[in-house]
């Protein structure tokens, strides 16, 4: 038997992920330990406290399901999902900057011609998004496949609302031959995140704002390029500077100008990453 004094625990359980095959997950489980292990001794963390941990965690699992990940929401309001962006987004100058992926993104959207309707029936001021999507020696792509996702006026995703039938707000099209992609869609407006939740408890507790600035989501994929995951916020939201899951980044953001009664617009050129 080992001493299970404080240092001496750490070293054993890491000692005990030691026979790791995979050499990164070694590397990982290790560092896992060394961190929580820290985090325990740093807090003086009672018995009781890491029971309300565990609660918590658990709540958390137990708020996902098919339509709704809190462990995304969890990872995006502490922060963990924009450092890991920020660790993995080093890019050529000029290429668009990455930012979260959030909750609400939902594989096998719709299919849309390029000017095709997003919105499918959502609520909210009608608008036209176009731009262009070039690599980062400046050559357009063409066949880009561009996935796009967003709340409707309510500030609502399709996948919250109970019984809908169908997509809104979200679909999938492609680059034209020069680059250029465009559809129609709604002006997206600022929104709270999901606080029936134990993560809306967790904002409560630290009176932290819930509220997301407007934007649009975008995950643009082709070959020969990095994937880019990213939003473009609306200029002059109110939000931009407290958004409580840290995306926000000053090249992302937009002016979203009127064109024509009840009507507005969106450009915006997108650049990826190339990596052969």
């Amino acid at each position: 038997m080992k001493s299970t004094g404080s240092d001496a625990l750490v070293q054993q359980v890491v000692e005990r992920f030691a026979d790791t095959p995979d050499p990164r997950l070694r590397e990982i489980l290790g560092s896992l330990v060394r961190h929580l292990h820290g985090f325990i001794r740093e807090t003086g963390l009672t018995e009781r406290e890491w029971m309300q941990g565990i609660e918590f965690l658990t709540a958390v699992g137990q708020k996902c399901d098919d339509r709704r990940q809190e462990f995304i929401l969890l990872s995006d309001v502490l922060g963990a999902s924009m450092q890991v962006v920020a660790v993995q987004s080093a890019r050529a100058p000029g290429c668009t900057e990455s930012t979260v992926f959030g909750p609400f993104h939902v594989e096998g959207a719709p299919q849309v011609a390029d000017g095709g309707d997003v919105a499918r029936g959502a609520k909210g001021t009608p608008c036209t998004v176009r731009g262009t999507v070039r690599d980062s020696d400046g050559r357009a792509l063409a066949g880009a496949t561009l996935d796009v996702w967003q709340s409707d006026d309510d500030g609502l995703y399709d996948v919250q609302r109970p019984g809908l039938q169908g997509a809104q707000g979200r679909g999938v099209l492609k680059s034209q031959g020069d680059g250029s992609f465009r559809f129609e869609s709604v002006v997206p407006v600022p929104y709270p995140i999901p606080t029936d939740g134990p993560v809306g408890d967790l904002l409560r507790a630290s009176r932290r704002p819930c509220q997301r600035p407007a934007h649009l989501h975008f995950r643009i994929q082709a070959p020969g390029c990095e994937t880019l995951v990213t939003h473009v916020f609306r200029s002059g939201d109110p939000h931009l500077d407290a958004d409580p899951v840290f995306g926000v980044r000053p090249s992302l953001v937009a002016d979203w100008p009127a064109a024509g009664p009840g009507r507005h617009e969106m450009h915006f050129d997108f650049v990826l990453q190339r990596i052969d």
